[in-house]
This record gives C-alpha cells, structure tokens and sequence, in this order.
C-alpha cells in the first residue's frame, strides 16, 4: 500500500450468498469489528437481492454497499439485467465489473466490460474493475500482456478525470476459488505492470493515484503480506468477506 498516494479499499464480493436477512445480520455482526477503522475504505458487493436490507443495516457506519454487476444500456428489452440508473436509485455508489466469473460463464468480454464501465461512470458510480490472466496465461509467461492488453481495452474511451472512479482489482484467474494465492512479489509486480499501462494511457499522475486491488483469494492469513506491497492498494475479498471474524483480521491488515 501506499496511503500517501492513493486510498486503500477493501471490498467483499458477496457472489450468490445471503438473503436479504442473511445480509443485514452479517452487516449487524461486522459493524461494530470494523468501526473506527478510517485507514481504509469498506465496501460490500451485494446481489441485487440483498442491497436495500444491507443499505438499511450499514446506516450510521462507514460500511458502502455495492453491486455485482451492472447493464450497459439505460433501459430496454434486457430481461434479468439491472441499469446503472436504477442501481444509483437506490442510493448503490461502487459496482464491480468484469469479474472472473462474469468473463467464464456469462460470456462477458472486454468489448461488454467496456460499455458497462462507461455506462457506470456515466451515471456517477465507482467502477471496481477486474481483469487478469488464466492459469495457461501464467505459465507461459505472457501475464504482462494479457493485463496490459486487458487494461486498454476494459478502459477505452474512459477520461483521465473518470479514472478517479476506477479500482482496478487484478485478480489472477487461477487463484480464485481454487486456494491458490500469487505469492506477495508476483502480486505487487503484476499490480505495478497495471500502473505502468495507466501511466502510458493517462501520465504518472492517474497512474499513481489510481488504487489496485489483489483479487484471488486474499484472505485473513495472507492480507498483511499482500498489502505490504507498495503497488497492491486493497483487496476484493471473496470467500473471506462471508465470515465477519476474516474480514476484520484483512480489515485490521490494511490499518
């Protein structure tokens, strides 16, 4: 991390997990273990389900509910989808974007990554943004490719002025779900190769202020090491943000 520069956040995404009030004691449960830690920001990615009662719950703390994803067209003929516009309705301020799994089974790609990111920050949200490499990607050692590649795509068309709603969560495929982890240096390398596209697109300024977050399987063991890293600004926590205990320990690593 490196506060001087750039705000360190730590995100749950929630995935399929919680019903409405399931979401409101997990958010009565973690309130007060969280409370007074102003080092870092503390969002919870909720499914659409669950937001208004994890909203209603998180009033009078310093715990922001998200989304999990977010359509790119305002309005229309997109049965199941949800719009930036009606997110921010409901007062919904962070959406992840381009998750893992949204790219692996619901067939996203960095042309709808895109359009949903311009779609997000059009209507005022702050976009996490994921992107990274798969376990083939890794081996063969093009993940600086793969990331840079993704990054210019995922981000055309985006303002320098916009990238100050942007987290970028790098979260390398073949550590998500699997128990797997990017050991702390291959974390922070990967992290500062994403900071050097930024750099190229939009100057040292943006890059170095912009916040880029681990994604794959932080946890509670391995958060302080993580975030020592000069280039690894937060996490998006998967499983670990289901357990309030885990969440605090990754909470307390990043003060």
């Amino acid at each position: 991390m490196n506060p001087a520069k750039r705000r360190t956040v730590i995100a749950g995404n929630w995935k399929m997990n919680f019903t409405p009030d399931e979401a409101r004691a997990f958010i009565r449960e973690v309130k007060p273990l969280v409370a007074g830690k102003d080092k870092c920001d503390i969002v919870f990615c909720a499914p659409y389900v669950t937001i208004a009662s994890a909203q209603d719950e998180a009033k009078g703390s310093k715990i922001s509910i998200g989304a999990e994803n977010v359509h790119f067209a305002e309005k229309g003929a997109y049965t199941g989808e949800v719009s930036a516009k009606m997110l921010t309705a409901c007062g919904v301020k962070y959406v992840i974007i381009g998750h893992s799994e949204r790219r692996q089974y619901f067939g996203e790609t960095d042309e709808t990554v895109n359009a949903r990111t311009k779609a997000a920050l059009a209507a005022g949200m702050t976009v996490i943004l994921c992107l990274g490499e798969v376990k083939e990607q890794r081996l063969s050692g093009i993940t600086k490719e793969v990331v840079s590649m993704q990054t210019k795509l995922d981000l055309a068309g985006v303002s320098a002025e916009e990238m100050k709603r942007v987290i970028i969560a790098y979260e390398p495929v073949w550590a998500i779900g699997t128990g797997l982890t990017a050991t702390p240096e291959q974390a922070d390398e990967t992290c500062g190769q994403i900071r050097e596209v930024l750099a190229e697109l939009y100057g040292t300024e943006v890059a170095e202020s912009t916040t880029i977050q681990y994604g794959g399987s932080m946890n509670e063991k391995n958060a302080a090491e993580l975030l020592a890293k000069p280039n690894v600004d937060g996490g998006l926590i998967g499983g670990a943000s289901l357990v309030a205990e885990k969440f605090k320990a990754i909470v307390d690593a990043a003060q």
